[in-house]
């Protein structure tokens, strides 16, 4: 008789461990205390330390509550301000792309002009064109003695001074070594 009565108590034992462990793993939601203070210590007002356990809970529930409160009021604020970055960042790509084609647009341009002059300079008399050269900066000089037809900047360097003509070929030397790093 012994061993039924400890069967069935065994097995009641066993769903109701069954149920607790359903309520507290999908049927129930989160984990969470609701007594409240006054209900949980009702009769226990002569226990100083279950009072002062009670109240210390309850002020922790609080400051997590606060804690929880603030966290997702930073989560939000962060939300917005990755929006705002999104949107400038794609703002600052259109803007960089607009810088690009400004940029590509000038340089077309300045090499537009500079082939035209070019052509003038193809067309002077070597001693016209060394004179001119001659008040020029001298990396810009240079620039366009490279890119003359190599007879005629022959003719103009042999119509310009020694000395400047020394200073155009070291500039010419450091923008050809340039364009072949490029």
């Amino acid at each position: 008789m012994r061993r039924p009565l400890l069967q069935v108590f065994g097995a009641a034992m066993l769903l109701a461990a069954a149920a607790q462990a359903v309520s507290l793993l999908g049927g129930t939601g989160p984990l969470r205390a609701n007594a409240e203070p006054a209900a949980l210590l009702k009769g226990c007002d002569d226990v100083p330390e279950a009072v002062a356990l009670a109240e210390t809970l309850q002020q922790r529930g609080l400051r997590i509550e606060s804690y929880i409160k603030d966290i997702d009021r930073r989560k939000t604020e962060l939300a917005e301000a990755e929006k705002q970055l999104t949107e400038k960042l794609v703002e600052l790509r259109k803007l960089r792309q607009r810088i690009n084609d400004h940029n590509q647009q000038v340089d077309q341009t300045q090499n537009d002009e500079i082939t035209r002059i070019i052509a003038m300079y193809d067309q002077m008399k070597p001693e016209q064109a060394a004179q001119v050269l001659a008040n020029l900066p001298p990396d810009f000089a240079a620039q366009i003695l490279i890119r003359v037809q190599p007879e005629t900047g022959a003719r103009i360097m042999a119509s310009v001074e020694p000395h400047q003509a020394a200073v155009l070929t070291s500039f010419m030397g450091v923008a050809r070594a340039n364009q072949k790093q490029e």
